[in-house]
């Protein structure tokens, strides 16, 4: 079943091994599923392709077994290569995201077909520009950052001299008025933040080492769920 249509971006791991303190990637995305977490990215500039199609195996068998498959969402970075062998093993994955300098998204949408979820991380420099003038028909979200600095992913937010960029609330919020997709904001995010980040009107957030990172995954991931939920009240 294709999610494309009906994928909820509010609470959005990304999750590799070198994330996890040495722990086993499945039981944190096992952990985060289970406190409410909606969407799944196995991301890993490290792991072989073999062992990111592992990794895809596990988190989709992890959804198979919490019922989720229907609910949940699971998508690769970056690895179009690891996707297509996936699903030729019976793997149940939902798409892609990707980069700026990553695959084409139209070369991802040729290969993956119309069912396939496509995110691309929006451009840092001259982000509302590029957000209201980029083509669209091949992408289903934008994921958007950082909202602080972060260690997890140091690279993050750097414009084109090589600065860090952050992005504030006002900016966030006129990025929700003007993008024609649903965003997904993250960088450095914490619970505390979830009240305003909420308010900006951005579809969602996501984070890294909040949960997979965190002494007791579970209970990390739940606060942040249950912020961004009492947010929308």
């Amino acid at each position: 079943m294709s999610l494309r249509k009906t994928f909820d971006l509010s609470a959005y791991l990304v999750i590799g091994p070198e994330n996890t303190l040495g722990r086993p990637v499945k039981g944190i995305i096992r952990q985060a599923v289970e406190a409410g977490f909606s969407f799944i990215q196995i991301r890993s500039k490290e792991a072989s392709a073999r062992e990111l199609i592992q990794l895809t195996k596990e988190a989709a068998e992890v959804l198979e077994e919490l019922n989720k498959e229907k609910e949940v969402a699971l998508v690769v970075n970056d690895r179009l290569d690891v996707i297509l062998a996936a699903k030729e093993q019976g793997i149940q994955v939902g798409g892609i995201h990707v980069g700026q300098s990553d695959i084409p998204v139209e070369v991802c949408r040729q290969y993956l077909g119309e069912d396939a979820i496509i995110g691309l991380s929006a451009r840092t420099h001259e982000l509302m520009e590029y957000v209201s003038t980029v083509e669209t028909k091949d992408i289903d979200y934008f994921g958007a950052g950082p909202l602080h600095e972060t260690q997890t992913k140091p690279d993050c937010g750097l414009d084109d001299e090589g600065k860090i960029i952050t992005r504030s609330m006002e900016e966030l919020r006129e990025l929700a008025r003007i993008s024609p997709l649903p965003v997904v904001l993250g960088g450095g995010v914490k619970a505390e933040d979830l009240k305003e980040l909420a308010a900006t009107g951005v579809q969602g957030f996501f984070v890294v080492s909040a949960v997979a990172g965190a002494k007791d995954p579970y209970q990390a991931a739940k606060e942040l769920v249950d912020t961004w939920e009492a947010a929308q009240q």
